[in-house]
């Protein structure tokens, strides 16, 4: 029932969204009644009986259909996929899918083309339609998270209850909007499944240190003097593995340096989440194969210096380094626009903070009943270390809290589902408590999540207009597109330079000042210019405070009114502007 009122709900959505606040303000109110019936439901199987939660198969059931209604929203509202960045990556697959080789002069892109390789793989092998794929990647992707999460909890604990809510949790805390066709989705999985083979058959057992109990990052520090360094490496020697049989071991080493590979070659960020994550486990005791991190660096650096090359001579790996500029970049920056649009990154930060904060009082629990596991801890706080490291387009914090947040819905178990001893049966007054509070995160992850649903979901018009491009721009011309938000590139993507005004015009878009550049350089591309203004890239400006809907208006009047610049195609939704060169 939950599933048919949020489906019946979300399919009732006019586009274009024209709300500051996304689809929270226009979806109707059985959307929220099946939403707090569902976790109404799911709280009721988790309570389940004396004996533990509801048969694996509801509770299966319950967290596939949270995954439909919170990530699969969209594609029951437009039936194109949200966000210009899905479009891109598309186009990239087909691009790698007819060249004989990869150039990586191309774009940032090309220097990490395993994920593309794959994705152009699959489609050709399987013969599926790319848009459809593209729609329902954040199903798809979120269930892999999800199936590689349950397993990685199995090793960190057994209490069942606390599984099922740590992927319930995971779910009800995902506003990152990560999880679309892209690089990022695919490696985040591979991160997971490379934690659980840490975690597991890659495991080891660590002695009790001499004079301490089970040894932690204090217990380090603590050993200083000669005595405690003794103590330490009769601690490090007596470390045996978890997984008693060889072959399964060496098997699991193999897995995940095979992973690690492939991550290098995927993406940016998330091989350098990997080997913190694999360093920090490593001198905690908890990792078995100590040479790991090493190993890690290794493939890591190769990628880097020789495939990667290209990229990396013109961008620095620490060249925007610094806690200043991250911060203003991640948090200050982000902080602008219309009041819709700054409410709603307030709403993403205060989710981050609330799930941080009750992570933080479930380890204080855990850490007075000598509970607190140290492998939860540091790799929850661990992904923090690269905050100052990078700006990374000003979406570094996203990664952060998307990297920490399995492992902080697993320390916020602890208050949310306190347990005295052995696990036990919630009380009726805390299963409301919960309930109330997976629908209020529910509701704060929807708003998170959608609230740029305004630009970034898109109209049959402004698909029309792209389509329109396509035809109208000749191989080897330029195409200038207001801002990112453009469901565009999906196709010929090696054939078309890609400009947009936002990025030309930089702080100032004003008539007088960013008109005549676009104008100049439309008017001496080579091969030609083709002008795409959009609704939704219109919007994504207005929104976000780069300019006005007045002044933007006349910024396109004035482009149009130039010689040379001719309206070639019109819609409800866009115009495109075909510029003659002289």
């Amino acid at each position: 029932m939950a599933l048919a009122l949020a489906v019946w709900a979300a399919s009732t959505v006019a586009v274009p969204v024209n709300s500051d606040l996304g689809l929270v303000a226009v979806l109707p109110y059985p959307f929220w009644a099946g939403v707090l019936l569902l976790n109404v439901a799911f709280v009721v199987a988790l309570r389940g009986d004396a004996a533990g939660p509801a048969r694996r198969a509801v509770m299966m059931w319950l967290v596939v259909v949270l995954v439909l209604v919170l990530f699969g929203t969209a594609a029951f509202v437009a039936d194109v996929p949200r966000g210009e960045v899905a479009f891109r990556h598309l186009g990239i697959a087909d691009a790698l899918s007819g060249t004989p080789g990869i150039d990586p002069d191309t774009d940032a892109y090309f220097n990490w083309p395993g994920f593309f390789a794959l994705l152009a793989t699959v489609l050709a092998a399987t013969g599926l339609d790319p848009v459809a794929v593209a729609l329902w990647a954040p199903v798809l992707n979120m269930g892999l998270w999800l199936v590689a999460l349950g397993v990685l909890t199995g090793y960190l604990t057994r209490d069942p209850r606390r599984r099922w809510l740590v992927l319930w949790v995971f779910c009800l805390g995902n506003w990152q909007d990560q999880d679309y066709l892209s690089p990022q989705a695919f490696s985040f999985f591979l991160y997971l499944v490379v934690v659980a083979l840490l975690l597991g058959p890659l495991a080891a057992r660590t002695p009790v240190l001499r004079g301490h109990r089970r040894v932690d990052l204090a217990g380090w520090w603590r050993g200083r003097s000669p005595g405690d360094r003794a103590d330490l490496m009769a601690w490090w020697r007596g470390r045996s593995p978890a997984e008693p049989r060889p072959g399964y071991r060496v098997g699991a080493l193999v897995v995940a340096l095979l992973l690690v590979a492939v991550i290098c070659a995927s993406h940016q960020l998330t091989p350098f989440m990997v080997l913190i994550a694999i360093t920090a486990l490593t001198l905690s005791g908890r990792v078995w194969p100590s040479r790991l991190p090493l190993i890690t660096a290794v493939v890591l650096t190769l990628w880097l210096v020789y495939p990667a090359s290209a990229y990396l001579i013109g961008n620095p790996p620490l060249a925007e380094a610094g806690l200043q500029g991250a911060t203003e970049a991640n948090v200050i920056d982000r902080l602008s626009g219309t009041a819709g649009h700054v409410l709603v990154v307030q709403i993403r930060i205060v989710l981050t903070l609330v799930l941080w904060a009750l992570a933080a009082a479930g380890a204080v629990r855990d850490w007075r009943r000598g509970r607190l596991d140290i492998r939860v801890v540091l790799l929850a706080l661990t992904p923090l270390l690269l905050f100052p490291a990078q700006l990374y387009g000003g979406e570094m914090l996203i990664r952060v809290s998307l990297f920490a947040l399995p492992f902080i819905a697993l320390q916020a178990c602890s208050v949310l589902l306190p347990t005295k001893g052995s696990p036990r049966r919630p009380s009726v007054r805390a299963a409301g408590a919960l309930a109330l509070t997976c629908f209020l995160l529910a509701v704060l992850t929807v708003t998170g999540r959608f609230g740029n649903a305004q630009f970034d979901v898109f109209t049959d018009d402004e698909i029309a207009a792209v389509a329109a491009v396509q035809r109208l721009a000749p191989p080897g011309s330029t195409i200038i597109s207001a801002a990112h938000p453009t469901p565009w590139r999906s196709e010929a993507y090696l054939e078309h330079r890609a400009r947009t005004i936002d990025d030309m015009c930089r702080s100032d878009l004003t008539t007088a000042t960013c008109g005549p550049l676009v104008y100049d350089y439309a008017r001496h591309s080579p091969g030609g210019a083709v002008v795409l203004l959009t609704r939704s890239s219109e919007a994504s400006l207005v929104l976000q405070g780069a300019s006005s809907a007045q002044g933007f208006d006349e910024l396109e009047a004035w482009l149009g009114a130039q010689d040379g610049v001719e309206l070639a195609f019109s819609n409800a939704d866009a115009r495109v502007y075909r510029v003659v060169t002289p």
